[in-house]
């Protein structure tokens, strides 16, 4: 059910509580109801849709143990590859395997950020 249907159904479902119409209204508005859902069409379309979900619920529900285990034997790969580039990457005097740390750590070896100095390079670039 969209958004327009919910939305009607609410208002039908809102009427209906808060109506002062007298009890003739709402048996007419139930018997409206009743047909409707009585209607063939309208139920063809009910055993339709149950029947596509229960497909669908199944069908997932078969899925999701292989694409979890998928997952989870990915998970160690990425987080060793991703500690590599970042130990490939990160200056030698901060324990990692890259280069010189110029513009990143300062003379007594602290870290400096690109707020703290104005000259200090933000990806490789120098802003002023």
């Amino acid at each position: 059910m969209g958004s327009r249907g919910g939305f009607v159904l609410g208002l039908a479902v809102g009427y209906v509580l808060g109506t002062r119409a007298g009890r003739e209204k709402y048996d007419q508005m139930v018997k409206s109801a009743k047909d409707f859902a009585g209607n063939p069409a309208v139920q063809k379309a009910t055993v339709t849709v149950k029947t596509k979900t229960t497909e669908v619920t199944k069908t997932a529900a078969a899925k999701a143990p292989g694409i979890a285990k998928s997952a989870s034997e990915q998970v160690p790969k990425i987080v060793s590859s991703a500690k590599q580039k970042a130990t490939e990457r990160m200056p030698s005097k901060l324990g990692g395997k890259g280069g010189s740390a110029e513009g990143d750590v300062g003379p007594d070896g602290e870290i400096i950020y690109p707020a703290d100095d104005s000259s200090a390079p933000v990806n490789g670039v120098r802003y002023t």
